[in-house]
């Protein structure tokens, strides 16, 4: 994959450098094209070991986080008709939804670790991570609807999909 020789190209000195980067909060550096790369590998990660996760385990069996419940109900409350099983780019980015998606996430500074990082979401929840099926969103956003997916069945074609093989 990719973001394995990106991973190897940083070396070792480059990679403890990113691990010491990647924890300072982000205003602490500018637009720095290394640090954009990394936080690309650290997201396709995070992907990559989600994705094997639901391949793998029947997601409806999955807790993501301590707190997966109150995620799950606050979700339900602030976005009732959003459709979960394939999202469109506006339900996270227009005016609109980056309002009401700032104060439901917001809620969960504090609770969720790494509340805000940014991470890699699936708009179609029966598909794999490919360029044209994959969405930026914070990690609470990621887990409100990878949550939601996994309590209400959506996550279960990929499961059934992977497992027959």
């Amino acid at each position: 994959m990719a973001m394995h020789s990106a991973l190897a190209s940083l070396g070792l000195e480059g990679a403890t450098s990113a691990a010491h980067a990647l924890s300072l909060p982000a205003d602490a550096y500018g637009n720095d094209p290394r640090l954009e790369a990394m936080w690309a590998i650290k997201a396709a990660e995070h992907a990559e070991v989600y994705f094997n996760l639901i391949s793998s385990v029947d997601p409806k069996f999955l807790k993501l986080t301590k707190v997966d419940d109150q995620l799950y109900t606050s979700f339900r409350e602030t976005f009732k008709d959003l459709d979960i099983k394939l999202l469109q780019t506006e339900d996270l980015k227009s005016d609109e939804a980056k309002e009401r998606w700032r104060l439901f996430c917001n809620q969960f500074e504090g609770i969720v670790e790494d509340f805000n990082y940014g991470t890699l979401l699936r708009l179609n929840c029966e598909k794999e991570y490919t360029e044209d099926n994959t969405i930026f969103a914070t990690r609470v956003q990621f887990y409100a609807v990878e949550i939601a997916r996994n309590k209400e069945g959506f996550n279960e074609t990929v499961f059934k999909s992977k497992s027959k093989r």
